[in-house]
């Protein structure tokens, strides 16, 4: 998907027709999956791994980092989903949109837009797009331990911390492979509700 792409479907997700929204949240959804899944594809072969990620259907959000404009008309054409409680050194603001089929979006922007966060840092470098793909995780302590050991993947932080709604997570930047650009990575969340 061209950033041009991208964008009109980020635009759609705050039209006022419902298909129009559903059609670019699927479309955002499966820009984001494809490039994890190619991502993580070998991490199904490790049996303990895949069972801690809840394979054969694990749960995917594609997290999305728009702009607080952008935040403010995708929440408002989707009907004022609740806030996340997001812990303040993060610096984020969230909603999630969930659609048929599994679909699901998580729409992050920054609280302070010229900030030091993650997001704020994100929207400057990239603009607008797809900054994330989220697994759930039945324990993100032994999923990054085997995910040290068995893959090589090393996480972000040393331990699991304190994410949205009180969950635990951890993240890692994975190389993705047969992407064309050198050095292409995804950063992969893994969350684990309490």
């Amino acid at each position: 998907m061209k950033g041009n792409a991208i964008s009109s479907a980020i635009s759609n997700l705050s039209a006022a027709e419902k298909t129009t929204r559903v059609t670019a949240a699927l479309e955002i959804y499966r820009y984001g999956r494809a490039a994890a899944d190619r991502a993580v594809s070998r991490w199904w072969e490790e049996t303990e791994l895949a069972e801690l990620l809840l394979s054969p259907k694990p749960i995917v959000t594609v997290g999305l980092a728009v702009r607080r404009e952008a935040f403010a008309r995708i929440r408002g054409a989707n009907g004022q989903p609740a806030l996340a409680d997001v812990p303040a050194e993060q610096d984020a603001e969230e909603f999630e949109l969930h659609f048929a089929e599994g679909v699901e979006l998580d729409v992050l922007t920054s609280r302070e837009p010229t900030g030091q966060g993650v997001i704020a840092h994100f929207l400057a470098k990239f603009g607008e797009g797809v900054q994330q793909v989220e697994f759930r995780c039945l324990n993100v302590d032994r999923a990054m331990e085997i995910l040290r050991e068995r893959f090589g993947v090393s996480p972000i932080y040393a331990e699991a911390r304190r994410g949205a709604n009180d969950s635990r997570v951890n993240f890692m930047l994975v190389p993705v492979p047969g992407i064309g650009a050198e050095n292409a990575k995804v950063l992969i969340e893994l969350y684990e509700l309490r």
